[in-house]
């Protein structure tokens, strides 16, 4: 039999079990039913704006692709992308384990709503070439999440042992690794220099 709870079971499927109430409406599926399918407890508010189906099975992206649906909901912004250590994570190219996911936003970007304390928002343009689709997740590419690793907390060890990783990952060529590395010994020999100048 064809339900409206059906509908969003197909929504959501390809979202680990997630949808925002934009998608279901895009389906012209109304709130009101969204609102009693959570009071059934059929559905769960994730977030405002995210609800998730209860009993979907959760796997290790789950909370990620959460995130991006919540930037969706907050802002109607499509591009956003999954970056910094959380990039690392989604690539399982490092032993990194942010507390928090980070998620970057164009800088104009206006999240109108409440941020979660586990998500934590980057503003940048990131040019197309700079983010990619890993397992159906919008991710930074590995020399962008290596450029804002350097920048936002200059973890240098965690930074080329992601190059290691990504190379064996088959993320990157070996010229890329090359080139990295090459960009990560600079960011070094500035830093101490810096350290090293007088005051």
């Amino acid at each position: 039999m064809h339900t409206r709870f059906n509908e969003i079971l197909a929504l959501a499927e390809e979202n680990d079990g997630l949808l925002t109430s934009g998608q279901a409406r895009e389906a012209g599926i109304a709130d009101s039913v969204l609102a009693r399918l959570a009071q059934r407890g059929r559905l769960e508010r994730a977030g405002r704006g995210v609800y998730r189906i209860p009993y979907f099975p959760s796997n290790r992206l789950s909370q990620y692709r959460e995130a991006v649906l919540w930037v969706r909901a907050a802002g109607g912004h499509t591009d956003v992308a999954i970056s910094h250590a959380t990039a690392l994570v989604v690539y399982e190219i490092s032993d990194a384990s942010p507390h928090a996911v980070h998620l970057t936003v164009p800088r104009n970007a206006r999240l109108r709503r409440v941020r979660p304390k586990w998500i934590r928002v980057h503003g940048a343009d990131l040019p197309p070439g700079e983010v990619t689709v890993h397992e159906g997740l919008p991710v930074t590419t590995v020399a962008r999440t290596v450029e804002d690793i350097l920048a936002a907390s200059g973890q240098v060890s965690l930074v080329k042992q992601a190059i290691s990783g990504a190379r064996r990952g088959g993320y990157i060529n070996r010229a890329e690794a090359q080139r990295l590395t090459r960009r990560v010994a600079r960011y070094v020999r500035t830093i101490e220099a810096a350290q090293a100048a007088p005051a």
